[in-house]
């Protein structure tokens, strides 16, 4: 059982030394029981104390790097069942598995493929973490001239397949530190002293919970501390009702045994099945979600469920306020006003973009919020956009006084007149009219 806050603090050094970054040890201890900060970061605390409080030090889940540098993937330290609780903090890494079974020409365009995986959303980049090399040959020196070719793409590595095929890929990995899928109940010593020996991170299999808690056990016994537990079901119903098990012991039992990170490999040979099924495994909870599909249409998605997701809820994504220009824009290019939520930003900027007439937009600093949100919550008012109008800014970048605001808020467009002096042009309520009024409306304006 997780020790409490006043128990913690009685094993500290009392010394309120502010080493750890807390005013007290008393806060320090409330943090620690809060699963808000760790143990290291006490330098004086005594090994007795220490030992007594590893159970409550350590995080219900653990945190597992997978890959090495700058490129590498932690997943898991996650403390809550429910993004809306607190936050989920780690994104799971989506990987596309690729056979070694594919003829040389094959091998080179499906790299290319996986390299194409990189998209902008929401001012974010979006890609693929990793990329997993499965053993179907049955050949170790195919699988070991595969994963030579896919480290060309500096992405973490998945090793599949048996303990013999995986220790002489590892020969050309150097310090890259891949993650070994997978230890079974029949081959788990061959795994974990590979593991060990090579300092890996380790997946582990096993038919059903039970049997898995146990062989996590023997794997750590054996020298190896960082895991993933493999919970690919038979079906899509047998693997979400893995994790979110798994994930439920963990959190609410406090199962060390299944206090790792999950791993699921979705095969599904339907697209839209297989689609569908890694956005399931991107909300409940898998920490890396591994696919043989390996085309834009069928990765984006996953990505995208993973972007929301992962996410601070009580944070909305913003973009910096302020004057930005779409195109060639020049001094007598429309003006047309927005708020500084993301996703209302880059709809608008697509759309000008798509208009091909170069603009200016105004971000209006609405503290994250939609237009009509913000609108309704006084955020965006006709003298803050005013403000904004006569700003240096504005004036040193646009000679003439028109500015075209959202449909939604044409309730302002007096008040915003009287307050900016600029002629007041009402836009489209939806952004994807804009491209037609600025062509139409804009041009005749």
């Amino acid at each position: 059982m997780a020790l409490k806050a006043l128990d913690i603090f009685k094993l500290l050094p009392k010394t309120n030394c502010k080493k750890c970054g807390n005013p007290t040890c008393l806060a320090f201890a409330m943090k620690l029981a809060a699963k808000q900060t760790s143990l290291d970061q006490c330098p004086d605390i005594s090994d007795e104390a220490k030992a007594a409080l590893e159970g409550s030090s350590a995080p219900p889940i653990g945190l597992v790097a997978v890959g090495a540098g700058p490129s590498k993937v932690e997943i898991g330290n996650e403390t809550v069942m429910f993004r809306h609780e607190e936050t989920f903090h780690h994104p799971p890494g989506v990987g596309v598995i690729v056979p070694d079974d594919l003829s040389e020409e094959d091998l080179a365009a499906r790299i290319e493929a996986i390299r194409k995986l990189d998209f902008v959303r929401v001012g974010a980049r979006l890609n693929t973490r990793v990329v997993a090399v499965e053993n179907v040959s049955g050949d170790p020196d195919a699988f070991a001239r595969t994963v030579v070719g896919v480290s060309g793409l500096k992405l973490p590595l998945v090793l599949m397949g048996p303990v013999a095929a995986i220790a002489k890929a590892l020969e050309s990995c150097g310090d890259e530190r891949p993650l070994l899928h997978a230890a079974s109940p029949e081959d788990w010593e061959g795994f974990a002293t590979l593991a060990k020996e090579k300092g890996c991170p380790l997946v582990v299999k096993a038919p059903d919970v039970g049997q898995l808690e146990g062989l996590t056990e023997k794997v750590k016994a054996a020298g190896v501390e960082d895991m993933l537990l493999d919970l690919t079901g038979e079906t899509l119903s047998d693997t979400l009702q893995a994790l979110t098990a798994v994930r439920q012991l963990a959190l609410k039992k406090k199962l060390r045994g299944l206090g790792y990170p999950s791993l699921v490999a979705s095969r599904s040979a339907d697209e839209l099945e297989n689609i569908a099924a890694c956005c399931t495994y991107v909300a409940k909870y898998a920490g890396i979600i591994l696919t043989p599909f390996y085309q834009p249409e069928q990765i984006l998605p996953v990505l995208t469920v993973s972007q929301n997701l992962y996410s601070d809820p009580r944070k909305p994504i913003q973009v910096e306020p302020k004057l930005n220009q779409v195109g060639a824009a020049t001094e007598d290019s429309p003006v047309l006003v927005t708020t500084n939520f993301s996703l209302t930003y880059y709809t608008v900027e697509g759309e000008v973009e798509a208009s091909r007439v170069p603009a200016h937009i105004a971000v209006i600093d609405t503290e994250g919020t939609s237009v009509l949100t913000a609108f309704a919550s006084d955020k965006l008012t006709a003298e803050k956009v005013a403000a904004f109008l006569k700003s240096d800014e504005v004036t040193g970048k646009v000679k003439h006084r028109k500015v075209i605001i959202p449909g939604y808020v044409s309730v302002m467009s007096g008040a915003l007149k009287e307050e900016s002096g600029w002629e007041v042009l009402v836009g489209p309520r939806e952004a994807s009219g804009i491209a037609k009024y600025l062509k139409t409306v804009w041009q005749s304006a």
